[in-house]
């Protein structure tokens, strides 16, 4: 029975057993409690970060935005995501987040609603991030906040950048960069 479960939790949450192709099969809600669509995005090169507010890594908002700003018209979009899976450093609710995300960064870059970043919580599309099997790319684990995925314009795990590593790096410059 809990197999049968499983089985239809995958093919509800969009992900197939076999794999799933891309990330445009998912929807996510938005920190408004509104759904995101990330077939949306075709086209474009995505980074998806997990943030906190509460983190030593929580000044890379700034670093985000501005990368968005210079960015975003060639095709580029960063879509956060906050989670509380480190030291509770994302404790607020969506509201609280939202506010402080405003208020100390004025970010202009889509903020989705807080989901579980790893876990027996860790939400599906996260679970596409780290499963080579579903990926495509390889296998990883979130290691901390503000960990960076990029993904292509056709939609595949290219790249995946540690916390430590700010958003306007060489190497996210050059992604951005190369045609």
């Amino acid at each position: 029975m809990k197999t049968i479960i499983f089985t239809f939790f995958l093919i509800f949450a969009g992900i197939s057993l076999s794999g799933q192709s891309s990330i445009y099969d998912f929807v996510v809600k938005d920190i408004n409690g509104k759904d995101f669509s990330f077939s949306s995005l075709k086209g474009k090169k995505i980074m998806i970060i997990n943030t906190a507010s509460k983190c030593g890594f929580t000044p890379q908002y700034a670093d985000l935005d501005s990368l968005y700003k210079k960015y975003n018209d060639r095709n580029f979009v960063i879509i956060a995501f906050p989670a509380n899976n480190f030291m509770n450093q994302e404790p607020g609710s969506d509201k609280q987040i939202q506010d402080f995300c405003q208020k100390n960064y004025g970010i202009s870059f889509p903020l989705m609603s807080k989901i579980s970043v790893k876990g027996d919580d860790m939400h599906p599309l996260y679970k596409w991030l780290t499963t080579k099997n579903l990926n495509g790319f390889k296998d990883s684990e979130v290691k901390w906040n503000f960990q960076k995925y990029l993904i292509d314009e056709s939609g595949k795990l290219v790249a995946i950048i540690p916390s430590k590593e700010k958003p306007d790096s060489q190497q996210v410059i050059e992604w951005l960069t190369k045609k």
